[in-house]
């Protein structure tokens, strides 16, 4: 259990996560004892399409930057339903680019989006696997 709550100190800390991501956590209770979890699979379920069609987009001439901060848009939402703070500060960044038609900005910004993606991604395996060793007990009420 303080090996989880460590961890989940850690990733609110160093800003991969922030307080809808604690939000998530109050709402697991005994009917729904992996509601965090559930939740960060459909994001990163759905995400998978979106940076599919952000690539796309990206790839096509001309460059439709209002269809790229379209999807970005959707992608950034998704990310703050979970409270992915570092995806989101990288969506703002790529919108603004699409913003100035800034095509290299914008490819140069998607390649960080997509490693601060799966860089949580890893992390937030870790952090369930701790809290499935450590019991029911281990994951929402073990951060706080």
């Amino acid at each position: 259990m303080i090996t989880n709550a460590l961890h989940h100190v850690v990733l609110t800390k160093k800003g991969y996560l922030d307080e809808q991501f604690i939000q998530l956590e109050e709402l697991e209770d005994d009917d729904n004892p992996n509601f965090v979890e559930e939740m960060v699979t459909t994001f990163y379920a759905n995400s998978a399409r979106l940076l599919q069609n952000i690539e796309q987009a990206l790839g096509s001439r001309p460059i439709d930057f209002t269809k790229l901060d379209n999807y970005m848009h959707q992608f950034k939402g998704s990310s703050s339903s979970i409270g992915a703070t570092r995806v989101q500060k990288e969506c703002t960044l790529f919108m603004e680019y699409c913003e100035a038609a800034n095509a290299e900005g914008c490819i140069r910004t998607f390649r960080q989006v997509k490693q601060e993606h799966a860089s949580l991604k890893t992390k937030l395996e870790d952090y369930f696997k701790l809290a499935r060793q450590g019991g029911p007990s281990a994951g929402g009420q073990a951060g706080r």
